[in-house]
């Protein structure tokens, strides 16, 4: 094919269009992007550093959302014709953001950019924000839906482990509003915790699966909201539960990840709840035999990052989120590893690796992904999960 050269402007972004569309493969084509977007400063926060900039474009994606109330997936089971309703009344406090966990996280998203960044833009906004959801009767009416009949496994265990990151977070911000909407709450909280502590102990093996349903990850997340809280027998629930599911597991599969549809890793997640039960050195010595695969050497190639094939799929976006979770976990392993231990080049060149890539994908351009990459990447960026 030939080109007239006579006033012709090279454009880089319609050529990678041309090329995706006429003559490339599908795969570069998605690789193509994936790299325009590392080089583009709107789409790729810096990863050495997370300032208020950065901090605006990830309120703005939860603000967007909190309140907006379709597109709607819920996880709703029907007793009667009674319980036909719209998510505005079933769940008043948790019913934007595309669904319940979402919603649960985005107001996390909001709470801890407050508590980051109090002065910044977009603060009056993420709490007028807060203070329209989370009001007393919006929370009755939750803690009662959840209470409710045939909802025994709703949102176990990943969206009730978000509810008690929220509470948390705003456990740990000494502001008024904040201690106000804790106290509103509590009724929701309580149900939650009763949920859990009913199921862990009867839940035979672990869930070893890359989405909600995964044991790993909520584990991780009721470890740290136990420790916030003071709630010891919370906390040894969750603890032994990490032992009993994880201790005696060796070689896990990593080569098997990641499989179409996940946003977490089944391998990492699962290190990065043991890292938070075994000390130091015991840690070092469960990691060799659980994951022997990490390398002595400062490479990322034994970890390569995950390219969403369609980002405006619901399931396939699910994948740039995978980036973000794995990024965090690879960060949380380290940082529970001595400093000299070999492994830390190799695992500190993956982290840096798939920080970039996650952070790339968190454009907002597709609603499937916007609404819930942001509490990711702010979860990665502000180092929740990682004990100072």
């Amino acid at each position: 094919m030939i080109v007239a050269a006579v006033g012709f402007k090279f454009h880089p972004s319609l050529f990678r269009k041309f090329i995706c569309a006429v003559v490339a493969a599908p795969l570069f084509c998605v690789q193509a992007e994936n790299a325009a977007h590392q080089k583009s400063p709107e789409a790729n926060p810096s990863a050495g550093a997370f300032d208020a900039h950065a901090a605006e474009r990830f309120a703005k994606l939860a603000l967007q959302c909190v309140h907006k109330e379709y597109p709607n997936k819920i996880s709703h089971v029907l007793n009667s014709e009674a319980d036909v309703a719209p998510p505005c009344k079933l769940t008043p406090a948790f019913c934007g953001c595309y669904d319940w966990h979402s919603s649960v996280h985005g107001h996390w998203l909001l709470v801890r950019l407050l508590r980051t960044f109090p002065d910044a833009s977009f603060a009056k906004a993420a709490r007028d924000a807060l203070k329209e959801s989370l009001t007393a009767d919006n929370l009755n009416v939750e803690a009662a839906y959840l209470r409710g009949e045939g909802r025994a496994s709703f949102e176990r265990p990943y969206g009730l482990a978000w509810l008690l990151q929220l509470c948390a977070e705003l456990r740990e911000w000494d502001d008024p509003q904040a201690r106000e909407m804790l106290a509103h709450l509590n009724p929701l909280e309580d149900a939650a915790i009763e949920r859990l502590s009913t199921w862990l102990p009867k839940l035979s093996h672990p869930i070893r699966i890359g989405e909600h349903n995964q044991t790993a990850f909520a584990l991780g997340l009721l470890l740290d909201c136990a420790r916030v809280k003071n709630d010891e027998p919370l906390g040894k629930l969750a603890a032994d539960s990490a032992r009993k599911f994880y201790l005696a597991d060796k070689n896990c599969p990593l080569a098997y990840e990641p499989s179409g549809e996940d946003f977490l890793s089944p391998c990492l997640a699962e290190a990065d709840v043991m890292r938070r039960v075994l000390a130091r050195t015991d840690f070092a010595k469960w990691l060799s035999q659980f994951l022997p695969q990490i390398p002595r050497t400062a490479t990322a190639d034994w970890l390569p990052v995950a390219i969403s094939p369609d980002p405006s799929d619901p399931k396939l976006a699910h994948l740039d989120g995978l980036n973000l979770s794995r990024a965090w976990m690879l960060e949380g392993i380290l940082s529970s590893l001595p400093g000299d231990d070999p492994r830390g080049p190799a695992l500190t060149s993956a982290a840096e690796a798939h920080r970039r890539a996650g952070l790339a994908a968190v454009t907002g351009e597709h609603y499937e992904g916007g609404h819930w990459l942001g509490s990711f990447a702010v979860y990665l960026t502000t180092h929740r999960g990682i004990e100072k």
